[in-house]
């Protein structure tokens, strides 16, 4: 293999893979990432065997190969170099030769054939999909994964197609849930769709699109959720195994509902907490007409209170919550106020935009 490519497009190209390249090492190969020239293009493929990346940049090709190297130190000398082009060449043993103007560095690389197959896909069945929208369903359901490996099903995103014209996204940790709805044309699924999308590649798509200007386009195909933009292409292994019925944790009747200005109760937040319990965040709401108390204690720390004006008539209710699940939501709302619905103390509450019902987060209460 002997190839010259720009070094913005060396970086761009190995920059994607950074995240995706095994660095636990329990299989030492999969800290490399693989080379290999196609028609004027350099490509790239890194897995943990969970996600998966391939991409392209464009490059002079004067031979054809292919080899494996360690993404980490190809990426951090390539961050050094000057800007222009860069000379790639393997040598013996699988050595990589890097090369520009009077620089020159040899990366120990391994055969191509030691690296593991990788995933590949026949579906042509993609849906497209709006990148800022999914994004924002990604940023609106992450942090309710559960990290308890106990509970596999829970530790990602499930994404569920009803029709051509709605996804829905769930994810719960057993003490809370997050669920946003949203609206998508021509949806091209061949059946309705039900899948767990681990926690890893949710990050990976969302770093994938987060800046992107090109359309978006996903597909379900076996074990596997994909997700084409631009020229990179991710392969997720999706987590096996029968999600929860969601709308079981869903309260249908809740006869308490409390408006308050998001800025308002986030700060507050904020505040109170620092003085809570550092592992259990446990906060203490009080309602009363007009009124809301916010407490918290800690014997080593201390206690905070903070009172704030609330457009509510109701009984009084106490009810103690994780300040960190609170604030969550908060974090993902854009709108200025924010409706928190009530039964009783030992009841979950359920936090949404004022008025708005495609993305409802439910809270379970803590004894305080």
């Amino acid at each position: 293999m002997k190839i010259e490519i720009q070094k913005k497009d060396l970086l761009g190209l190995i920059g994607r893979t950074q995240n995706i390249v095994e660095k636990r090492n329990t299989m030492p190969v999969l800290v490399n990432v693989l080379l290999e020239t196609a028609q004027n293009q350099l490509k790239a493929y890194a897995t943990d065997l969970e996600v998966s990346l391939t991409d392209s940049s464009p490059a002079i090709i004067k031979e054809d190969g292919k080899v494996a190297v360690s993404a980490k130190s190809l990426f951090d000398l390539t961050k050094e170099l000057l800007e222009g082009p860069i000379q790639l060449t393997k040598k013996d043993n699988n050595y990589l030769e890097i090369k520009q103007g009077k620089f020159l560095s040899k990366i120990v690389g391994v055969a191509a054939e030691e690296y593991p197959v990788f995933p590949t896909y026949k579906s042509e069945n993609f849906s497209k999909i709006d990148a800022v929208e999914f994004k924002q369903m990604i940023d609106k359901t992450i942090y309710s994964v559960s990290n308890d490996e106990t509970r596999y099903h829970l530790n990602g995103v499930f994404f569920e197609s009803t029709d051509k014209n709605h996804v829905t996204m769930v994810a719960t940790d057993g003490h809370r849930l997050s669920l946003i709805k949203k609206t998508f044309n021509n949806l091209t699924f061949n059946e309705k769709v039900g899948v767990i999308i681990p926690k890893k590649g949710l990050f990976e798509i969302k770093k994938l699109i987060e800046n992107t200007t090109d359309d978006v386009y996903v597909a379900v195909e076996g074990s596997q959720f994909i997700v084409k933009c631009g020229t990179c292409v991710l392969m997720i292994r999706l987590i096996e195994g029968k999600y929860p019925n969601y709308q079981q944790f869903i309260p249908q009747k809740l006869n308490h509902r409390i408006k308050i200005p998001r800025e308002v109760i986030l700060s507050s937040l904020k505040k109170v907490s620092l003085l809570a319990n550092q592992k259990s965040k446990a906060i203490l709401l009080t309602f009363s007409p007009n009124r809301l108390e916010i407490t918290s204690s800690n014997p080593e720390l201390g206690d905070a209170k903070d009172e704030l004006d609330i457009d509510y008539s109701g009984p009084d209710i106490k009810i103690g919550f994780n300040a960190r699940y609170i604030e969550d939501v908060l974090k993902n709302i854009e709108q200025d106020n924010v409706d928190i619905e009530l039964n009783d103390q030992v009841s979950p509450g359920v936090l949404k935009a004022s008025g708005i019902n495609d993305y409802i987060n439910v809270v379970m209460p803590m004894r305080i």
